[in-house]
């Protein structure tokens, strides 16, 4: 299975950017899609005007196991139906079973444990069982010793946009995040549980990233 992840999208950051991110997806092929949170550039005021660039974006998205998404810190939950209006289905607190040749793969999504502290294991697992093959979405990368305690296969997240503002050779100037620097970007483990921190897609604050490029990042399960 090839999971396509989009993380900090940003989407309103630059006029046309939901066209553009759908054009650099053309050429990718994938069975599943997940979008780790931040659909805006902003996180107060105004946010229908990112309608349009999810339209341009969201016919990309389309493949065999769908897409889902969660919230992120400058996403409100009065966005969810604006959101799924445009065929991106949000994950709060909850869980789905995807059907794979016969075997059940779990995608669960959290809520934003950043900001918000709206996350719920709990009730996001309550349907799924322990023994499960499951995935987290998670906006940031701070709920790692919570999601391997609980027995989590993968771990995708984003929210640190990987420093977005970096010294040469990439290195963040800021972490933003409550968690050690290792988390922060790219491909890590955490005990048994395998994750990736996305740089993300857009920026944040301002249109512009420094030894930090952003990236869209196709991940490829296989079975032991």
């Amino acid at each position: 299975m090839r999971i396509l992840h989009l993380s900090d999208i940003h989407i309103d950051g630059y006029p046309g950017f939901g066209k553009h991110i759908a054009r650099a997806i053309s050429g990718l092929s994938f069975d599943l899609c997940v979008v780790t949170g931040d659909f805006r550039i902003w996180d107060t005021g105004r946010y229908l005007h990112i309608v349009e660039e999810l339209q341009a974006l969201a016919p990309a998205l389309q493949c065999k196991y769908g897409v889902y998404g969660i919230l992120g810190n400058h996403d409100f939950i009065e966005m969810v139906p604006m959101i799924e209006s445009t065929g991106i289905p949000l994950l709060m607190n909850e869980a789905i079973a995807l059907d794979t040749n016969g075997e059940k793969l779990w995608i669960v999504g959290l809520d934003d444990a950043h900001f918000y502290g709206e996350q719920d294991f709990n009730k996001a697992l309550k349907n799924v069982p322990s023994d499960a093959v499951k995935i987290l979405l998670a906006h940031s990368p701070e709920l790692l010793p919570e999601a391997a305690e609980l027995g989590f296969g993968l771990y995708l997240t984003g929210h640190t946009h990987a420093g977005q503002m970096c010294l040469p050779g990439g290195i963040p100037i800021l972490r933003n995040a409550r968690c050690k620097s290792k988390y922060i970007a790219g491909q890590w483990k955490y005990n048994d549980m395998n994750g990736y921190t996305s740089a993300g897609v857009g920026c944040s604050g301002v249109f512009a990233r420094f030894y930090c490029p952003p990236e869209i990042v196709v991940h490829t399960l296989k079975q032991k």
